[in-house]
């Protein structure tokens, strides 16, 4: 589960007040005099440690943040976002062109002559040295989505260095394909990495599946040594336009330019360097002092401070993300999975949730309403009429406890509400809930930003306005995705299920937002074990038609359902030297992570 693809993505809090200005992320800043050559760019890094270097990530590894690592190293064949435009790059892709044909069921893709670091070529053989991996390993890979790549490859060929055809086991949507699926495939150098053992020479052990269990689980293996990520020599074969140059425990690491690097946008600054703050309060002191960070976020209980920033040498700009904040209910814990299985308690709890007032509050007007599963700010064009109106549930306390009430709840606000008709009926509790059950749940959610405390806390006091107490517990992100489990009806162990309701900030969409991987059955990111025959059909029939229809029945579905309970997503708002250029506008989809197009001006 990718939980933030870019640094910018920061929390803010806010009591209110006066609206600072911050200008559009979207737009391009104007130029402050030439481009010059050279510099260290430092970028503030809040409670986003990576801690795995290999691309391919375990299933078991659900931190976000190691994308913010790789990306820059193993770009993906489909790179998403150009300038603020919600589009594929084209420039920074690895691919010419991407055709599709024999009804949308053939895929050639053709590859730009690029070379590795190293000076060896990319070529075909990369793509079918990642296809061999994933087809032997698919299960432990942490972005994989059920009956998608590899599996729905009934054959790969490559007429050339640079040609690869996928013959596909039925025709897909080709936006769909090309948005959400390809781009989760980074190519990887085969004549490197190839191999078995640190000692062991490189072969074709890919091409046999034994061979590729064993390849694998050797890069696996390496990928998780966080005090060799800078030196280990497989990791120094890239062909993104970064070379990792060191990389400390505590979350502190730096890039310099991978020379050999054969895109256009080549780096015009010396070196980046990611430094970890713990929390934004430390984060905000070091901009005030002026010396020592070049790009950070600006958390919104500051924003007062803009006009200070702006006088000191900075810029501030704003994006909304492409993504959905959520809190995941846990459907099979063993003490609130039976209550969570209930829709009318999901209802509840979301009829519960003040998200107009969140948003005003709590971010100064800068989120997205989280209205359902599509951002309204961000992807609005895939927004339906349903979410641009507020979504299906409205914040409504009446409509929490009339639920309540007429489904055997003695409801008590301001107290506990307990239930008083067990049984499974149409005006009972619910199968699996005992009488005088009460409706407490514990929230546990990444901590380290001022907004989330804040937003947790408006819904803890929200929620028991109906009689219902949101316990809260903040963890250090790598903590939570460390402990938390996958639960499922099949599978719910009470070491990794002990969970009942998670919040890890937001989960960042592609540039096609289906929610596969998220709420269909076995999704790679559905850790809550939501499972519904409708919605999987729904997703699927967006994954292989193209109509709006299709989407908005997918989406309104979703909306209704609750697989997880919406909340407000924060917009990006990014602080950056003046003097430094190319930061906007800001990439809805990288934010902050186009080092490669920043330079400093004289």
């Amino acid at each position: 589960m990718a939980i933030a693809l870019a640094m910018a993505a920061v929390a803010c809090t806010s009591g209110g007040g006066s609206h600072e200005k911050i200008s559009d992320g979207g737009s391009a800043s104007a130029s402050h005099g030439p481009a010059k050559k050279g510099g260290t760019v430092t970028v503030a890094a809040v409670a986003a440690t990576p801690d795995f270097i290999f691309p391919l990530a375990p299933a078991t590894n659900s931190n976000g943040y190691n994308v913010n690592l790789t990306e820059g190293l193993w770009p993906f064949l489909v790179y998403a976002g150009d300038g603020a435009k919600s589009e594929v790059n084209k420039e920074k892709s690895l691919f010419t062109s991407i055709d599709y044909s024999n009804g949308d069921q053939r895929v050639t893709i053709h590859l730009k002559n690029w070379n590795w670091s190293d000076g060896k070529p990319v070529t075909s053989r990369d793509f079918t040295f990642v296809h061999n991996l994933l087809k032997a390993n698919a299960t432990n890979w942490q972005a994989h989505l059920p009956g998608l790549f590899p599996e729905d490859v009934a054959k790969v060929s490559t007429p050339d260095a640079h040609t690869v055809v996928l013959d596909l086991t039925q025709a897909y949507n080709p936006d769909f394909y090309t948005d959400d699926v390809l781009s989760t495939i980074p190519l990887l150098p085969q004549h490197a990495w190839d191999k078995t053992s640190t000692a062991g020479a490189v072969g074709d052990y890919d091409t046999t599946a034994a061979g590729a269990k064993a390849v694998y689980s050797f890069l696996q293996q390496q990928g998780a040594k966080i005090s060799t990520f800078a030196t280990n020599p497989l990791w120094q074969v890239v062909d993104g336009p970064w070379k990792l140059s060191e990389f400390r425990s505590n979350g502190y690491y730096s890039y310099v330019p991978n020379r050999a690097y054969s895109g256009t946008a080549k780096p015009a600054i010396d070196k980046l360097v990611e430094a970890p703050f713990t929390t934004d309060t430390p984060e905000l002191n070091a901009l005030r002092s002026g010396s020592s960070l070049d790009v950070a976020g600006l958390p919104l209980n500051d924003i007062k401070q803009a006009e200070a920033l702006r006088s000191s040498g900075y810029s501030i700009a704003s994006v909304p993300i492409p993504g959905v904040a959520e809190i995941v209910p846990n459907l099979y814990n063993s003490t609130v999975g039976p209550l969570l299985r209930q829709l009318y308690i999901r209802q509840a709890l979301e009829y519960l949730i003040n998200r107009p007032q969140i948003v005003s509050k709590v971010y100064n007007g800068y989120a997205d309403p989280g209205n359902g599963p599509v951002p309204v700010k961000a992807a609005g064009n895939w927004a339906t009429p349903l979410e641009k109106a507020g979504g299906p549930y409205p914040y409504s306390p009446d409509k929490a406890k009339s639920l309540l009430q007429t489904h055997g709840w003695n409801v008590t606000p301001g107290g506990t509400t307990t239930c008083r008709s067990p049984g499974s009926g149409p005006s009972q509790c619910g199968a699996g809930i005992k009488a005088g059950q009460a409706l407490t749940f514990q929230l546990i959610y990444s901590s380290g930003r001022a907004t989330t405390d804040e937003q947790n806390a408006a819904i803890k006091s929200s929620e028991a306005q109906a009689g219902i107490t949101i316990n809260l517990k903040s963890e250090p992100f790598n903590t939570l995705v460390s402990t938390m489990g996958t639960c499922t009806a099949a599978s719910h162990p009470a070491a990794g299920c002990g969970w009942q309701l998670a919040s890890f900030g937001y989960e960042p969409y592609p540039l096609y937002p289906n929610g596969a991987g998220f709420f269909d059955t076995g999704g790679s990111g559905n850790l809550g074990g939501y499972s519904d025959p409708t919605m999987d059909r729904l997703i699927k029939a967006t994954e292989y038609g193209s109509s709006t229809e299709t989407f908005a029945a997918y989406e309104d579905y979703a909306a209704r359902q609750l697989p997880w309970l919406w909340v407000p997503l924060r917009s990006s708002i990014l602080v950056y030297r003046t003097k430094l250029q190319g930061v906007v506008p800001l990439n809805p989809f990288s934010g902050g992570l186009n080092f490669e197009d920043w330079y400093y001006t004289s």
